[in-house]
């Protein structure tokens, strides 16, 4: 019968906060429904309903109220350009149900630049997602609840930690805990706009007022009313943004996993198109819509101000709308810390991204990636101080980025493929590639001066970030390849052991040392005159047939006068090998560590740096 070995303190907190190992023969017990699937791969898209109208409209009042009268046909036409991606996507999944999204379809069709580009462009975006959904999060809950207006940063800070720990504790268990919110979002928004279409069915619109901060309203009257046309349509496509999760996790479905990514595809491009037009028609009856900057008190989103009007202010209605979708902007965090550990884990695959990122935990989550979003995106908030608008103009470039690079190489497959239905598919991801390829340069050209030329730089650096990790991983494997290990060899071998005084440990490590079956010497730094004579007392009488060297360190130092003598070892035989033996003391008690000076760890790194060099601790325990 095998016997549990009793844990640690720090491994029980660890399976308290984190759940038991999983493990890896149940990870397809981990895999997703379509019913969980939808909650953590798409609670990002959904959740955009609660705000891409209000993106538009936020625009459209600058050029003055009549403006607000174009409002539906920029509505309908994202909604068109919604069904083009999601059908171009599902043509994604069908070829390439492994997953990786526009990063492996740029990397199979385009090369390495596009295909860095793309994952650089995601990588970044879903830094951004995170922000955003949290950022309006906190927004939504301030709408219903001012007195929290000056706790937006800590707000942020306390969801985003919230969330990684989630995360951290596995998929599926991310999955159930978000599926109640995120369906409840849903159930709650359609709700509302059922009810809000029927109290004013048959009714025209009233004539609308408009209330915004100072100096607002007109402020673009200047510019042709084309250019606001496409800022407004610009800033309205944040609908999109969540779509591509779906094919960057495809693997993470039950089986068959392309089926059921196809399906909540399908399921998500309905429900974001029937909110989506649904807060966009209730709209147009509010008769006065609010448009304050995120740091003004007085800031209520417009799902908000539709709930008002719907059910009345401080109505039981109106509070579960903020609740619901607070909590739906909070969790939507949860598709980019779904995706952005996957994604980097191939990239680091790959050779683009350190290999720590490629590990899975033992709850068989990418933990390495959770934890470097949730620091990334901490940082972002924090530097932008919660407030929504200013992070919205950052939003949507990268995504679309990788878009039109997914779709360009969906184009270049299709081609080189020429399958059964090549031509039918090949035209899909043609006009899905040029429908995102265009409206990518509006969001860049329109939203340039707004803050989209941050994330054309971050692009930039992190596509040469990318390259410069690969480029060093090929150098590293150039070296470490067979014919060149041929090129040096070792004629002689020495052990060195480093005796900081004379103990039953440091006996120990003289065994050792003796086994390698070649010269072999101590080494003694000394610090303390007085104890030299003793040392060498002790070592005459345990190890008369081992030379002992004594080395004068006249400024205390222990380290450098270590490394004089190594390097001089070396200067003088080049090819041999020196083996460093360090005996390190190690206490069973956390109390003994207050009591100890132990160098070991220095050394090591120290001697760690040079070439021909080994080193090799020696432990020795305290009961």
């Amino acid at each position: 019968m095998a016997i549990t070995k009793p844990l640690s303190p720090s491994q029980r907190l660890r399976r308290i906060l984190l759940g038991r190992p999983i493990p890896t023969a149940r990870e397809h017990h981990e895999r997703l429904s379509l019913f969980l699937g939808l909650p953590v791969f798409a609670s990002d898209a959904l959740s955009s309903a609660a705000y891409a109208t209000e993106a538009i409209v936020g625009i459209l009042v600058l050029a003055g109220v009549a403006a607000m009268a174009v409002q539906p046909a920029i509505t309908l036409s994202i909604c068109a350009l919604y069904l083009i991606v999601v059908v171009s996507y599902q043509q994604t999944v069908r070829a390439y149900p492994t997953g990786g999204g526009s990063y492996i379809v740029a990397s199979d069709n385009l090369g390495r630049i596009p295909s860095v580009v793309a994952a650089s462009a995601l990588l970044i975006d879903y830094v951004l997602t995170v922000a955003v959904s949290v950022a309006a999060g906190v927004a939504a809950l301030v709408s219903a609840f001012p007195a929290l207006h000056a706790s937006l940063i800590p707000m942020n800070v306390a969801f985003i930690a919230l969330i990684a720990w989630a995360n951290l504790r596995g998929v599926r268990e991310s999955g159930m805990l978000f599926a109640l919110p995120s369906y409840g979002f849903v159930v709650g928004m359609l709700t509302m706009i059922g009810f809000g279409v029927f109290r004013v069915f048959g009714s025209a619109p009233p004539h609308q007022t408009v209330v915004a901060d100072p100096g607002v309203i007109g402020s673009e009257a200047a510019f042709p009313f084309v250019l606001v046309l496409l800022r407004s349509f610009s800033a309205g496509c944040v609908a999109l943004t969540g779509v591509e999760a779906i094919s960057n996790g495809v693997p993470a479905f039950r089986k068959p996993e392309s089926h059921h990514a196809v399906l909540c595809l399908r399921w998500l491009a309905a429900l974001m198109i029937a909110m989506f037009l649904g807060t966009g028609f209730l709209i147009r009856y509010l008769p006065t819509v609010s448009l304050h900057a995120t740091a003004n008190p007085q800031y209520r989103t417009v799902v908000s101000q539709i709930a008002s009007f719907v059910f009345g202010p401080n109505s039981l209605g109106f509070f579960a709308i903020q609740v619901a979708t607070a909590t739906i902007l909070i969790l939507a965090a949860n598709t980019a810390f779904a995706d952005f550990p996957r994604l980097a884990s191939i990239l680091a695959r790959d050779g683009y991204l350190p290999r720590p990122l490629a590990r899975q935990g033992d709850r068989l989550v990418y933990q390495n990636g959770i934890l470097v979003l949730a620091v990334l995106a901490i940082a972002l908030v924090t530097h932008f101080r919660g407030e929504l608008d200013l992070l919205l103009p950052l939003y949507a470039v990268g995504v679309f980025t990788a878009f039109t690079l997914s779709q360009t190489g969906m184009v270049r497959h299709w081609l080189k493929d020429r399958g059964r239905g090549w031509r039918g598919k090949t035209v899909v991801n043609g006009i899905g590639g040029a429908c995102t390829g265009v409206v990518a340069l509006v969001i860049l050209v329109t939203k340039f001066a707004e803050g989209a030329w941050i994330v054309l730089v971050l692009i930039c650096l992190a596509s040469l970030g990318l390259v410069g990790v690969f480029r060093r991983y090929r150098a590293m494997a150039d070296q470490l390849t067979l014919p060149g290990t041929q090129d040096r060899t070792v004629d002689h071998q020495a052990a060195i052991l480093l005796v900081p005084r004379f103990n039953r440990g440091i006996l120990a490590a003289l065994r050792y040392a003796r086994a390698l079956h070649g010269e072999v010497r101590g080494l003694h730094v000394t610090l303390d005159r007085r104890a030299v004579p003793t040392i060498r007392k002790d070592w005459e009488a345990y190890a008369e047939d081992t030379p002992l060297v004594v080395i004068d360190s006249p400024y205390r130092s222990l380290i450098e006068p270590v490394l004089e003598y190594i390097d001089e070892m070396r200067e003088q035989n080049p090819n041999r090998l020196v083996t460093v033996i360090v005996p390190e003391s190690v206490p069973t008690r956390w109390y003994d560590r207050l009591l100890q000076e132990n160098v070991a760890a220095q050394l090591k790194r120290a001697l760690g740096k040079r070439r021909n060099v080994v080193v090799s601790n020696v432990r020795y325990f305290f009961e």
